[in-house]
């Protein structure tokens, strides 16, 4: 049976948290825009550190 591809959480939930961080900058929340654009720029850095781990466990599992 096929595995179909999985989304990738991390990056949907940095996306999401940038989004609402430029929707409270524009309405002027200069607070929570912070704190929104520092939980996407984590999480965005957790998905960077564990795509590149995968990678590179994929390819040494391959050889």
């Amino acid at each position: 049976m096929l595995a179909l591809p999985q989304e990738p959480k991390m990056l949907h939930y940095a996306v999401v948290f940038f989004v609402i961080a430029l929707i409270a900058a524009v309405f002027g929340f200069g607070g929570i825009a912070a704190s929104a654009v520092g939980i996407a720029k984590i999480l965005f850095i957790v998905f960077l550190i564990l795509a590149v781990a995968s990678f590179l466990f994929g390819l040494i599992k391959g050889i």
